[in-house]
């Protein structure tokens, strides 16, 4: 109810009693946009994933981060001890790196995917796969929207058991890949949006708000004083005037006449300075979201936390028992940390130059084919290379050994002829 039509009311209860009924009606008849927008700012606003959704800070932080995960292709390893060492090996034949990266079986790619679920992570309870098994053959992974997941658990704070209900049927945490944020039981997580909601809650009735002003033509709110009593005919011609002005109609002007003042009951967007406020915010929702200007910032502090959980989540439900410990996934994440084309032709030469990357291995880091005769490694013959296990270094330049704990002082010190090349 508006501030005028309040003061339309009050007058004609008190002169005219026999038709205050007839005021109320006229009252929800004309009631404006702007009403309705106090209303929600007296009130408040509960804020849900679509209305945090609708504030554009938070809808970019989350699509940037959701697409940064959603890009990066997901390899398969096996890991194993080869001569006393580690040996690191990608396993490409494997059914499930074609269901993660080419053919989920479900109707969501697997682009798709990765961003419901980087999406679902920061902004619903936590993102839910079910995993679709024949024994032990993996056949698919179908996304299951977080509303649809009733979490059923027991009661004891140590020995917790946990089942998914999914339309009446029970399922068991192994049946889904559960990947959580800030989570106590492993079950559900806590939303960026719920641990920020107060500040959300500003936001949100700001958007209101300036819809608002856009809706009745930028107007200020306020209401009109009059020194005399107005006519029926008077008060109605007014109102319709004044519900025109305010619903942005094509002649957005209301003429006052003799006797009439408008009040303002509202100051007006600058005053309350909105625009000031609104890139506040905006700063402070890419804080929680962990998004700054340096990129490598935003990818180690936004977009890692999110690849681990799902790595984690991998390892734990989508490996059969027995290859636990042997084989693991892993995100390739090079498109999105291996910066600009100087910066790596850079970081190349000087892993080239150091011998930690042979020109081949460069070629393939680049999707580049390999060329026959480059699979050399460049080697500093000025250095002198030490074994931390044998106690040896080798003189590349000499081609020695000198072994530490032998007793020949010759094998120490070099020849004993000091002068000798």
């Amino acid at each position: 109810m508006g501030l005028l039509d309040l003061f339309i009311k009050r007058d004609e209860a008190s002169v005219e009693p026999d038709k205050t009924e007839k005021a109320d009606e006229s009252v929800v008849e004309t009631e404006s946009t702007g009403d309705i927008l106090l209303k929600a700012l007296l009130k408040g606003e509960t804020i849900n994933k679509n209305k945090a959704m609708s504030i554009p800070a938070v809808s970019s932080a989350v699509d940037k981060i959701s697409n940064l995960v959603a890009m990066l292709p997901i390899r398969f390893y096996k890991e194993e001890i080869v001569d006393n060492k580690k040996k690191v090996t990608e396993v490409l034949d494997d059914v499930r790196t074609k269901i993660l990266n080419q053919d989920t079986g479900d109707t969501l790619d697997p682009f798709q995917l990765k961003k419901s679920i980087a999406r679902d992570y920061l902004i619903e309870k936590g993102a839910y796969i079910y995993i679709e098994k024949n024994k032990n053959e993996f056949v698919s992974i179908r996304y299951v929207e977080p509303t649809n997941i009733s979490v059923l658990k027991n009661t004891h704070p140590i020995f917790k058991d946990i089942k998914y209900d999914v339309n009446g049927q029970q399922y068991e945490t192994y049946d889904f890949l559960t990947i959580l944020r800030n989570t106590t039981d492993g079950a559900t997580g806590t939303s960026v949006v719920k641990e920020i909601s107060k500040s959300l809650e500003t936001s949100f009735t700001t958007i209101l708000y300036e819809l608002g002003l856009v809706k009745k033509g930028g107007g200020k709110k306020g209401f009109l004083q009059s020194t005399k009593k107005l006519s029926d005919e008077a008060m109605a011609k007014l109102k319709k005037a004044w519900h025109s002005y305010y619903g942005n109609d094509e002649e957005n002007v209301i003429i006052l006449n003799d006797g009439l003042e408008f009040k303002e009951g509202s100051n007006s967007s600058v005053e309350l300075q909105i625009n000031e406020r609104k890139k506040t915010l905006k700063e402070d929702i890419n804080d929680v979201f962990h998004i700054s200007s340096n990129y490598d910032e935003t990818i180690k502090d936004a977009v890692m936390p999110i690849i681990s959980a799902i790595e984690s989540a991998l390892n734990r439900n989508f490996l059969l028992e027995e290859e636990k410990g042997s084989f693991y996934f892993a995100f390739d994440t090079k498109k999105i940390t291996r910066g600009s084309l100087k910066e790596r032709y850079e970081a190349y030469k000087t892993a080239s130059d150091t011998g930690w990357l042979g020109i081949n291995e460069i070629r393939a880091e680049e999707d580049y084919d390999a060329i026959d005769g480059f699979d050399v490694i460049k080697m500093n013959l000025a250095n002198v290379l030490y074994d931390t296990k044998t106690k040896k270094y080798y003189t590349p330049n000499t081609n020695k050994v000198t072994d530490t704990n032998s007793n020949d002082i010759s094998m120490i010190g070099g020849d004993n002829d000091e002068n000798s090349s």
